[in-house]
């Protein structure tokens, strides 16, 4: 068998035409490729190459491609003709029209006559045609003809529909002569009378049968009647009494139904307001408090009879008018029975409590007064155990405020919704001092901290706080644009009012425990200059105990208001974030006062408990270790031990090992425990701290103690999953278990005492023993060549046939790539050049017409100068 043809490319056809010899004689027009091996009995293709009809070639295949579609991009004008047949060649002209016309009429019919009926065919209803009976239209004259409908005689049916045809038409011969055999004939006023005659009777007799009918069917409903009674069988009362108890009773769901259907249906409640409309309201209501108290104060008392009447139209028909109260009574299903609750006593305790509402504030005012010595303790044990109790205190400060002053105004409504008499001068005077001495109701932001100072002094702690609240409220960033500088400055002047309240003898600890909900308020409007003004506090604290470090080399701890300042920024910002821009150096301030202020003193001890109770509130989610809290702890512990020669335990600064302050914690007498009580470290006693006798120090020593077991008890809880648990409360667990006896403690200390230990013991041991992991070293990589057997040129020994294949496919899809980029490239040059091409057409273009009218202008200038130089002569 012989060998395939092989196709010709391009290349070759073009040599076979008659300039090939002029082309291949032209040196400028051939490439030669070279090889780089000449192997012998190898055929060679395109060994030399015609450029230059290769690229014409190319351009004109591209002018028919790529022009063709660059042309007719983003054109949508084209027509396509979609005539059956149009494009088959293979079908008779008239073939393509019967076709179209049998199509066309499938088309229409489809759409248009899917319900219509054949024409040939006339339906009819008892002989008529059902087209004529739908042009009949039937009209009603009167009620008696409504009532005979259908009972029309066939000589009435002729008189009315048939136009009187069937009485007025012409008569044949041999009608007349029998008619005037018998009698003249009659006219036609007769004839109607006669006609109405006959209508009436008909009339008559079927008023008759209907009567007999209804006699008859009377006379059959009271035979029925005796015969039912001795059909039915009489029951005796017991066995019916006792059917009546053996009914079954109602389901649990069908009691539920049918409660369901007495229940009221959801009412449209009114749209979410936003802050901006809520704002607004509680300023104009305040507003409206404030000129009612100020009118009383002025004495003017009578306008509160006088009572504004609605204006009555002349169409009012005075019928219109509100219930004060629901007069209506609901509706239940209770065990079977209907329930029908009255409304009295819901009307009788809303009367008590109207009569109990003038009141109200007076008793909660008493109230506060009788607890605020309660708040002292409440606050400093808030400052030993946690944040979690004041979280719960001030989660419902906002609605507090709100209550007491709708509280208010429904009060004042109240009042003057009463008939109020004619008051007397004295009456009126003790009017005007009672809104004189009320509170009022606005008050502007202050410019300055004096202002605010002068506006909350002689003031109660509850007065206070209400005039703080109401200072916001009055001046809301939403209300005006200078509002929301004015309270950022109102957070730092509170700040400052709080810190000058810890610093007075004795702190007002009521008061700051009042303010702290509103810096709350203002910390969450405005958290970046709350921020800025915590974070100025605490580093100006932090760099004042720097300079003292510096020149003195200790430092005392930080007063009262510092310890309120740490305490607010715990409740004001998240202290379990990693970092913070206001906890973070918080918590660093706390921790270097403890590792740098020296214990010398009894109330140096409480103020380093109360600031390891911050410390404990601060790591409390976050879980963080702080080595100076356990080692301040640790410390306190060791001022309670007597004995403190071989202890096992090395002591660590702000402690001494031995000295005058080493026995600050050691009972004078062994014995005070017994009239010991637990209570919680006043915070008064950071600032100054008062013990007359050594019965009061013991007591107060055995409180410090007890707050440091509790605090060392909640670290062990936060600190069980570490690995290193035993070893940090390992000193602690020396302490407690070698050199405290529990015998020496109150019951409640020996308790905290066992079950420290029982934690510190319990803890398991999560430490495992070094051990070089058993796996095999991994050997270090050689430059030792791997040396590959070729045994032909260009193929590699052990190449299996899926990787020759693998390696064919990468070379084609290499060549193909470069290949397609190559094409891109060239195409992409192409529509540059028919781009520009355009661009220099429509230039010439524009320039050409631009010529020509300036031409034309010219020559246009020129004949009306010529013409002026005509009218000169």
């Amino acid at each position: 068998m012989g060998k395939a043809p092989k196709k010709r490319s391009l290349a070759d056809k073009v040599r076979k035409t008659k300039t090939s010899t002029e082309i291949k004689n032209n040196p400028f027009e051939v490439k030669i490729n070279r090889k780089k091996f000449d192997i012998l009995g190898r055929k060679t293709k395109h060994d030399v190459g015609l450029p230059g009809v290769s690229r014409s070639k190319a351009i004109n295949k591209r002018k028919e491609t790529l022009l063709k579609e660059y042309k007719q991009k983003h054109k949508s004008s084209k027509f396509i003709d979609r005539r059956f047949g149009e494009y088959d060649p293979k079908i008779a002209p008239e073939d393509k029209i019967l076709q179209r016309f049998a199509l066309e009429r499938q088309r229409v019919h489809d759409k248009k006559d899917v319900y219509n009926l054949n024409e040939e065919e006339e339906l009819t209803h008892y002989g008529q045609s059902l087209a004529e009976i739908e042009k009949f239209s039937y009209t009603v004259d009167s009620d008696d003809e409504a009532e005979e409908k259908g009972l029309l005689s066939a000589e009435l049916t002729a008189s009315h529909f048939g136009g009187g045809g069937g009485l007025l038409r012409k008569k044949t011969s041999g009608e007349q002569q029998e008619e005037e055999g018998t009698h003249k004939a009659k006219s036609r006023q007769e004839l109607i009378e006669e006609l109405i005659q006959k209508s009436k009777q008909e009339k008559r007799e079927r008023q008759v049968q209907r009567e007999e009918a209804q006699e008859l069917t009377e006379k059959l409903d009271q035979d029925w009647k005796s015969i039912q009674t001795l059909m039915v069988k009489k029951t005796a009362k017991a066995d019916s009494i006792d059917k009546q108890e053996e009914k079954p009773k109602l389901d649990e769901y069908d009691m539920m139904v049918r409660e369901l259907g007495f229940e009221m249906k959801a009412q449209p409640s009114e749209k979410m307001k936003t802050p901006e409309e809520l704002a607004r309201e509680e300023k104009e209501k305040l507003q409206k408090l404030e000129a009612d108290r100020v009118r009383r104060m002025m004495g003017d008392v009578e306008g509160d009879d006088v009572q504004t009447r609605a204006h009555t139209s002349a169409d009012d028909l005075n019928d219109g008018f509100i219930l004060d109260k629901e007069d209506k009574k609901t509706l239940a299903y209770q065990d079977g029975k209907w329930n029908i609750t009255e409304g009295s006593e819901e009307e009788n305790e809303e009367e008590d409590e109207e009569g109990e509402g003038d009141h109200e504030e007076e008793s909660e005012e008493d109230d506060e007064d009788g607890d605020q010595d309660k708040e002292e303790g409440e606050e400093e044990e808030e400052e030993e155990e946690g944040g979690s109790e004041e979280e719960d205190g001030h989660s419902d400060l906002d609605s507090e405020q709100e209550s007491e002053t709708e509280e208010k105004a429904e009060e004042d409504e109240k009042s003057n919704a009463k008939p109020k008499k004619s008051l007397s001068k004295e009456e009126m005077k003790a009017h005007q001092d009672a809104a004189k001495a009320e509170l009022p109701y606005t008050f502007t932001a202050p410019e300055s901290y004096s202002d605010l100072k002068d506006l909350l002094h002689g003031h109660a702690p509850d007065n206070q706080r209400l005039i703080v609240a109401r200072m916001q409220k009055c001046s809301h960033p939403s209300l005006a644009v200078g509002n929301k500088l004015k309270l950022q400055k109102l957070f730092g002047f509170l700040l400052e009012y709080v810190g000058e309240l810890a610093t007075r003898s004795p702190p007002e600890l009521t008061t700051i425990d009042k303010l702290i909900p509103e810096l709350y308020t203002l910390c969450q409007l405005f958290p970046d200059a709350a921020c800025k003004a915590m974070q100025s506090t605490i580093g100006d604290a932090a760099h004042s105990m720097e300079e003292v470090l510096e020149v003195k080399g200790h430092a005392a701890f930080p007063p009262l208001d510092m310890l309120i300042y740490l305490k607010v920024t715990g409740l004001l910002f998240p202290t379990s974030d990693f970092r913070h821009p206001v906890t973070t150096p918080a918590l660093l301030y706390i921790s270097q006062a403890l590792t740098k202020c020296p214990v010398r003193s009894l109330q140096d001890v409480t103020s380093g408990l109360v600031l390891c109770c911050l410390a404990v509130e601060y790591i409390s989610f976050s879980k963080r270790f702080l080595p100076e809290l356990i080692n301040f702890l640790t410390g306190t512990l060791y001022l309670a031990v007597q004995d403190k020669t071989s202890l096992g335990y090395s002591v660590v600064p702000p402690f001494r090992p031995s000295g005058k302050y080493s026995d600050l914690l050691v009972l004078s007498d062994l014995e005070s425990y017994k009239s010991w009580s637990k209570k919680s470290l006043f915070l008064s006693a950071t600032q100054h701290l008062e013990l007359k006798s050594d019965l009061q120090r013991d007591h107060h020593r055995l409180t410090c103690l007890s707050t440091c077991l509790d605090l060392v008890k909640r670290c062990c809880l936060l600190y069980k999953d570490l690995t290193s648990f035993t070893h940090i409360f390992q000193p602690i667990r020396t302490l407690l278990s070698k050199h405290l006896s529990a015998q020496t403690f109150p019951a409640l200390l020996q308790e905290l005492h066992s079950e420290i230990l029982e934690a510190i013991s319990s803890a398991a041991v999560m430490h495992c023993m070094l051990v070089f992991e058993k796996k095999k070293p991994i050997p270090l990589k050689l430059l030792t060549p791997k040396i590959v057997e070729v045994l032909d040129y260009g193929k590699k020994c052990g190449s299996t046939r899926e990787e020759r294949e693998r390696e064919r496919l990468k070379h084609k899809y290499k060549k193909e790539f470069k290949g397609a980029l190559r094409e891109i490239r060239k195409d992409s040059r192409f529509l540059a050049r028919e781009k520009l091409n355009e661009i220099t057409k429509r230039d010439a273009d524009r320039k050409k017409k631009v010529r020509e009218l300036f031409g034309s202008l010219a020559t246009q200038e020129g004949e009306w100068k010529a013409l002026k130089r005509k009218k000169r002569k």
